[in-house]
């Protein structure tokens, strides 16, 4: 395995500091978060005015750049984390097209968020014709488009993912799973979500979540919250993924995508690879 960390968990190193840092940790890669979001001086947050962020215009223009502060770390891009959706083809070409130049294979091209208010069947068929035309651009540009199994989004699951994508080249096209989303909603055993997925696996995110009880109503009803948990803490079992994907022969990118708060940092960065290492290690002498 190869593992990367991406920037949207290291909202306050600047693009400098995070390639430094992430280097220095032990990790193979570094995931960019892209986005038009400028650094905050005061109050970087994961999702807002995070420094580790590239912007997505000019980002074509300033690759070189970018391209040579990864390289010149010691780095690789597995890919770039864009908040492209798929109904915006304009935006997703400049994305490909920046992606290209800094030498990442794949792109995250975001699919619609579904809460229930409106019919999922017409959003679905619109969107799966949205994604046929990001699927030819991706063939244009050589760099593969991906969907991420994220809750809230008509694509929660890896069924889910693998319907959706059914009838597209994976070639041009694929899936990231992400267990820590799917525990908030469409969680599926990662041996059977890795093997529903099949060619379109493309890429892993790996960070966790637990569920925790809030306010109970007058009924008994007891109201429940997910809320993001150290990657050895949380529900999803981290070994149980990796000897799903060690069964499927998956032996390709995971990257830490971890929004839990309960260390900094950087003690994070170190605590993750050492953990994820020593349950590799531990399968593989199981094997």
């Amino acid at each position: 395995m190869k593992y990367a960390v991406f920037t949207v968990s290291t909202p306050d190193y600047m693009p400098e500091e995070a390639v430094r840092r992430i280097k220095d940790a032990g990790y193979d890669g570094i995931e960019w978060r892209v986005q038009d979001d400028p650094p905050s001086q005061d109050n970087p947050t994961f999702w807002s005015g995070n420094r580790a962020t590239l912007p997505l215009n000019g980002l074509e223009r300033d690759a070189a750049k970018w391209r040579a502060l990864t390289v010149d770390a010691g780095l690789e891009t597995p890919g770039i984390a864009t908040y492209v959706k798929c109904n915006e083809p304009d935006r997703a070409e400049l994305a490909m097209k920046g992606a290209s130049a800094l030498g990442a294979p794949a792109l995250r091209i975001q699919v619609p968020h579904y809460d229930g208010s409106e019919s999922f069947s017409k959003l679905w068929d619109a969107s799966v014709q949205e994604y046929r035309v990001i699927a030819e651009l991706s063939a244009q540009h050589g760099v593969k488009a991906l969907v991420e199994l994220h809750h809230r989004t008509i694509v929660p699951s890896a069924s889910a993912a693998r319907r959706f994508l059914d009838g597209l080249d994976p070639a041009h096209v694929g899936a990231i799973h992400d267990a820590g989303n799917m525990i908030h909603e469409g969680w599926e055993h990662p041996r059977l979500a890795f093997e529903t997925l099949g060619p379109y696996l493309a890429h892993v995110h790996m960070k966790n979540t637990r569920w925790e009880p809030g306010e109970v109503l007058d009924d008994g009803t007891v109201r429940w919250t997910a809320t993001w948990a150290p990657v050895p803490e949380g529900i999803a079992d981290v070994r149980s993924i990796m000897g799903a994907l060690r069964a499927v022969g998956y032996d390709a990118w995971i990257t830490f995508e971890d929004f839990s708060t309960d260390h900094p940092v950087e003690v994070n960065l170190e605590r993750n690879l050492a953990y994820i290492k020593a349950i590799e290690q531990e399968i593989s002498n199981e094997a």
